[in-house]
């Protein structure tokens, strides 16, 4: 099935790395992606359901502070974090809210910040 395609969707995100294999590992590890390598020689992603791609971009800082911060939705909040360390990444802020909407911050390898989201009930 096809991505939904709509004004105002999250559509391809770049992410900056100092490794792309092991961002590659990391987020295949953690999250579910199929990673891919695409006719240009990138290295490519798919979200876990297809929806948004990206690809890593090589040589460049991590993301700084927070200003937009992506969150990935998943099931468990405590056992992506487990994960995540797990995969050569850390804990950046543990987790918080009330159930049935749980978040946190990881660190990847390289240092990006990411938020996660667990919404209870699916």
């Amino acid at each position: 099935m096809p991505p939904t395609l709509a004004a105002g969707k999250l559509a391809y995100l770049l992410i900056t790395v100092d490794d792309v294999e092991r961002a590659a590992a990391f987020y295949a590890a953690v999250f579910g992606w199929d990673v891919r390598r695409k006719d240009d020689g990138r290295t490519a992603f798919d979200d876990g359901c297809s929806e948004v791609s990206g690809h890593f971009v090589a040589g460049q800082p991590p993301a700084g502070p927070p200003g937009i911060l992506v969150n990935v939705l998943v099931r468990d909040v405590a056992a992506t974090l487990e994960s995540a360390v797990a995969a050569g990444g850390a804990v950046d802020e543990p987790p918080g809210g009330e159930t049935p909407e749980l978040y946190a911050r990881l660190r990847d390898p390289a240092g990006n910040v990411v938020g996660i989201f667990e919404q209870g009930g699916w």
